[in-house]
């Protein structure tokens, strides 16, 4: 493997607690070089399960966080200026191409449509990457893979995928697990007991029914492991609830006063 690759290998195994058989479909995914599409809410482990594939293949993984100022020229790459004049530096998606690894982009709809057309030709039969400013076709390695994520209910019409580039993919759908194995997942990463990690799911479950009425989200695995850490450092509960839980998660007085009180009331 080209030594400008290896940096991306996952040397440590992930933790991840597999939930619906979302393991053995991506590997089967994987044996075909299908596209893959992960659909979830925010900080629910889509991002950890990547980590945990590509570890679990031997694959490198490269991650690229999707936003509005992203182009094409991210993805790709540029000319640079340095000392010597001018030299190519490829983007993400072209080393993961040209190289043979997983590249993950995060949160897709949050790039310029204009941008996220740069990879189709990289999901069809022609699995190739055009480098217009270097009039060079990059055929991509047999080992490369190309994984989305997105948010679909939390995206605005204006800020969905278009049908053409959804069909590209395969989709797996993650969500929050259920309750015991999501506080089995908040004791091992948070490093709190189980009753603990048991208080701070029910905290959870409680927020996760407002959403819709006033939340966006609800509180997020992601968040649950934080504020088990905090308690896990000698914080109080309710101090740490307050500083990773409902504080993050909305600025209205009422819902604050609603969400301190789901905390008052589990410690």
């Amino acid at each position: 493997m080209e030594l400008v690759i290896e940096q991306y290998l996952i040397r440590r195994q992930p933790y991840y607690r597999p939930i619906a058989g979302e393991v053995e479909l991506y590997q089967a995914a994987y044996a075909v070089r299908m596209p893959l599409m992960l659909k979830g809410p925010t900080g629910c482990g889509k991002t950890r399960f990547v980590e945990y594939m590509a570890w679990k293949l031997g694959r490198p993984l490269i991650t690229l966080a999707c936003n509005e100022d992203m182009t094409g020229s991210d993805l790709v790459g540029r000319y640079l200026l340095d000392v010597n004049g001018t030299r190519w530096q490829d983007g993400p998606l072209t080393l993961a191409a040209r190289y043979g690894a997983i590249c993950y982009l995060d949160e897709i709809v949050e790039a310029r449509q204009d941008t996220t057309v740069v990879i189709h030709p990289l999901t069809d039969a022609r699995r190739v990457l055009p480098l217009e400013k270097r009039a060079e076709l990059v055929h991509a390695h047999a080992d490369f893979q190309l994984v989305i994520s997105y948010n679909p209910g939390y995206q605005s019409a204006l800020k969905d995928l278009k049908q053409s580039t959804k069909q590209r993919f395969g989709a797996i759908d993650f969500d929050y697990p259920e309750a015991a194995i999501e506080a089995e997942v908040v004791m091992h990463e948070g490093s709190v007991s189980r009753e603990v990690a048991q208080k701070l799911v029910g905290i959870a479950t409680g927020s996760r029914r407002l959403k819709g009425h006033g939340l966006d989200e609800g509180i997020s695995t992601r968040m649950l492991i934080y504020a088990g850490s905090l308690i896990g450092q000698g914080v109080d509960p309710g101090a740490a609830c307050r500083l990773a839980l409902v504080r993050p998660l909305t600025d209205d007085p009422d819902l604050r006063e609603a969400l301190d009180g789901v905390v008052r009331a589990f410690f």
